[in-house]
């Protein structure tokens, strides 16, 4: 744990049980005494506010001085106004602005060795000797060749006059540590750069947007997306809105490619579809080096087919605009690492960067991942295309072979022939990302040679018979759709198992897909017990998480958590907006998720909250009275607007109404008080980026367990499956993508409140509190260790946080 210096921050007692840990109490980590600059550089990103905001909160909690850089290395060589000392309420407001408020400017004088002498000088002057860079390889390349020469700087400083002696020994180490800020996530080593995540909002709001106008008239939209080196902007949209054809920098299409892609296009439009959606990255190539422009794709199609073709460039609106919820949970725990990592380094400690591995903060030597970055560009120069895929990670490698699965219908000549019938059905609550889920299902189900059965409202459904043949087409342009397309009920299939079992071997299922939430765990336990009474369920059975309460034991994140978490910090932001230039007002804003307080915790995180009641942290009448007088003497400097975000179910007493009574009363003279409940907006909407992706990888994942369960288990002409480890959830646990046994999660299970026993993000609510000014402490326990970067994770590894 670290714990907090007397700073004058609000005492606050963390009462959640805490998992046995390394304790690292703050004398270890204190930053008294010690100067942390932070700077941005090269292209900006949304999110970098964000981790600006929290390398300088947790600077000052440290107890260290904290710096601003302004206009990146330019700002360090000139000095001056550029250098500024940080305060608590500098960074207030910032957490929901895109670009970067410090400013960010790609400095020449940097390279050259005078340039680097003046920047010297100027951190000598502040007594500067921590460094948080954030930007691209090249800022962090830059970064280390300054600290490899920082000592040869000193000493020439000295021999000009420029400082004293004593200075050198005073000063005798420069530590860096990098957050790679980029949207085009072309950073080796992390699965995803700050600014990536909102570039991919932009790109799908203008897709969906598209859509609409492209349905009308019957038109196939070229849409060309940033990515001068890296496809993954273009790669990844095209997975989450199901576009016809991609065209990426690291895989170039083989030769007669045109004549293919028409193909495709013409095809799709054959069997009814009124539009087509292309998308290319901005550095596209074909097989021998020749660009492939996207005004060079629309004369194409114009010529080829006659299609009426129009050709959308989004150029910088990728780079602007408000931060996703990601983003901001990515940039604020990635500026508290960063932190925690200045604190623990010595002079010895290489200069690390601060990445992201499934769900877990890791820290990287910043050379091996430039080296491993520069390796990929060679690679593409060289034309070694698959080495160049395998080297961008595998998340990378698996989001192209998805797409490929996905986009590519084969023949039928060319298709497997397996005769298993495979049903997938939703169950429980409406999750946005459950259809992006279903389609995935249905097109690698058929690529494997299966019939893919739907059913409709869930249990409901099933018994009554609501079962029916879904095709491939069927299944064209549900990524985009918010809800459940198959409709979905809460009915548990217990009281009517009998009538489950019956259509089942009626329809001749061999195995089954569940896509929910508590109420679909709940469902493959019974239908996992009654295998002992009816042979019709010794079938290969799955579950994937899909809830926004983020409540199903055996996994971080579930299907649709993400939207709903957006459009909770995107009210929150336009909440807080409306107080704007009035007198002083604290908002408490009551969120969904049943007993699970995820997303009052994380939307309170992402929303800059400061406080979050949830039924995890029991909490009473003196922690409320403590918040008051916190957020009182906030309201008495220049904080203008307090958000206090409270978990439906949080307590039987202690309601939203109560709670607004009390902070309007005991606020009086000095805020007012408005209350919010969000309701049922944070179910509905069109899936983030986030969720698309994530619903489409794991429900790829989970059919090719499917069909692997499916010939293990064949015997005799018949399928017969009765082991624990045939009637499996698939989770995200830290950094991997994890198959579960169900009656294994059992014991992991609260069932009366409906949530899992242990809970990862309940280790986030310290650093929330921290970046609210509370004097709490920390559990390091999942702080980053120093790894090395590996070419190739093992496969089953590779969570890749579903992007």
């Amino acid at each position: 744990m670290v714990q907090a210096p007397d700073t004058g921050l609000a005492q606050e007692t963390v009462k959640m049980a805490q998992p046995d840990s390394k304790k690292i109490f703050f004398e270890n980590l204190s930053g008294a005494g010690k100067a942390i600059a932070v700077l941005t550089s090269g292209g900006d990103a949304q999110g970098m506010n964000a981790a600006v905001r929290a390398v300088v909160r947790m600077g000052l909690y440290v107890g260290a001085k904290v710096y601003f850089i302004h206009e990146g290395y330019q700002g360090m060589v000139d000095g001056g106004e550029n250098i500024k000392e940080a305060t608590w309420e500098s960074v207030s407001s910032m957490l929901q602005v895109g670009g970067t408020v410090i400013g960010s400017a790609r400095c020449k004088e940097f390279r050259s060795h005078e340039g680097r002498l003046k920047a010297a000088h100027n951190l000598v002057q502040h007594g500067i000797t921590n460094l948080c860079v954030i930007g691209g390889d090249g800022s962090l390349t830059g970064a280390n060749l300054f600290r490899e020469e920082w000592s040869g700087l000193l000493t020439e400083l000295v021999e000009q006059g420029s400082i004293e002696a004593d200075a050198v020994q005073k000063y005798s180490a420069l530590h860096i540590v990098g957050m790679v800020g980029s949207i085009d996530n072309d950073f080796c080593g992390t699965d995803m750069t700050i600014g990536t995540d909102s570039a991919l909002h932009r790109i799908i709001e203008v897709v969906d947007a598209i859509m609409t106008t492209a349905q009308s008239h019957q038109r196939t939209f070229v849409l060309e997306v940033m990515g001068r080196h890296c496809g993954y902007l273009a790669l990844v949209s095209a997975l989450a809105c199901g576009a016809d054809w991609v065209l990426i920098p690291e895989m170039p299409p083989e030769d007669g490619w045109e004549d293919k892609m028409c193909q495709k296009l013409s095809a799709t439009r054959s069997r009814g579809t009124r539009l087509n959606i292309i998308i290319v990255a901005e550095g596209a190539l074909d097989r021998h080096g020749k660009p492939i422009t996207s005004s060079f794709v629309k004369d194409l199609v114009v010529k080829c087919l006659g299609f009426d073709t129009r050709v959308t460039i989004l150029g910088h609106v990728q780079r602007g605009g408000t931060p996703s919820a990601f983003d901001r949970i990515l940039a604020s725990r990635m500026g508290v690492e960063a932190v925690l990592a200045l604190l623990e380094t010595t002079a010895n400690t290489p200069a690390c960067v601060v990445s992201l591995c499934g769900n877990q903060s890791v820290r990287l030597p910043l050379m091996e991942c430039v080296q491993m970055t520069q390796e990929v560009q060679k690679a593409m120069d060289e034309k070694r295309f698959e080495e160049a895929v395998k080297l961008r990670g595998r998340s990378f490698e698996n989001n192209l072979k998805t797409y490929k699965l996905l986009a590519h219908r084969k023949p039928e000549s060319e298709l497997p022939t397996s005769n298993f019938n495979v049903a997938v059905l939703n169950v429980g609550a409406p999750a946005a990302g459950m259809n992006a889920a279903v389609r995935s299902a249905v097109r690698v189900g058929i690529s494997e040679g299966h019939k893919m059965f739907a059913v409709s409202d869930g249990f409901e459904g099933f018994y009554k018979g609501q079962i029916k043949e879904i095709k491939w087409a069927d299944v064209g342009g549900w990524t985009g759709q918010g809800g459940s397309l198959l409709g979905t009920k809460r009915t548990l299939p217990a009281k009517y198992v009998d009538k489950i079992a019956e259509q089942m071997r009626e329809n001749n299922i061999n195995a089954l897909l569940i896509i929910g939430g508590f109420e679909a765990f709940e469902s493959l336990l019974q239908l996992c017990e009654a295998r002992a009474a009816y042979e019709e369920f010794c079938i290969p059975m799955c579950m994937l998480p899909a809830t926004i309460s983020n409540n199903v034991p055996g996994t971080d994140l579930s299907i649709g958590a993400d939207t709903a978490l957006n459009a909770i910090v995107e009210t929150c932001d336009r909440i807080k907006q409306s107080a704007s230039g009035t007198k002083r007002r604290v908002f408490i804003i009551e969120t969904m998720g049943g007993y699970c307080g995820y997303l009052a915790s994380v939307g309170g995180l992402a929303a800059g909250a400061d406080a979050a009641y949830i039924y995890e942290e029991p909490f009473d009448i003196r922690d409320l009275q403590a918040n008051v007088e916190h957020l009182t003497e906030k309201m008495k400097t220049s904080i203008q607007r307090g958000l206090v975000l409270r978990n439906e179910n949080c307590s039987e007493n202690y309601t939203t109404d109560f709670i607004y009574q009390l902070y309007s009363e005991e606020g009086r003279g000095v805020f007012d008080s408005r209350k919010n409940v969000l309701g049922h907006m944070q179910q509905g909407g069109a899936p983030s980026p986030f969720d698309r992706n994530f619903g489409t990888k794991i429900s790829a994942k989970a059919m090719q367990w499917i069909t692997k369960k499916l010939v293990e288990s064949f015997r005799k002409g018949r399928v017969f499956a009765n082991t624990e480890d045939t009637c499996c959830l698939l989770g995200m646990r830290r950094r991997a993508l994890v198959f579960q046994p169900v009656v294994q999660l059992k014991g992991d299970t609260d069932f009366v409140h409906r949530i899992p026993k242990e809970q990862w993000w309940l280790k986030l609510r310290p650093l929330m509190k921290i970046l609210a000014k509370y004097k709490t402490s920390y559990d390091v326990s999942d702080s980053g260790q120093l790894e090395h970067v590996v070419r190739n994770r093992p496969r089953e590894s590779d969570a890749s946080v579903a992007m």
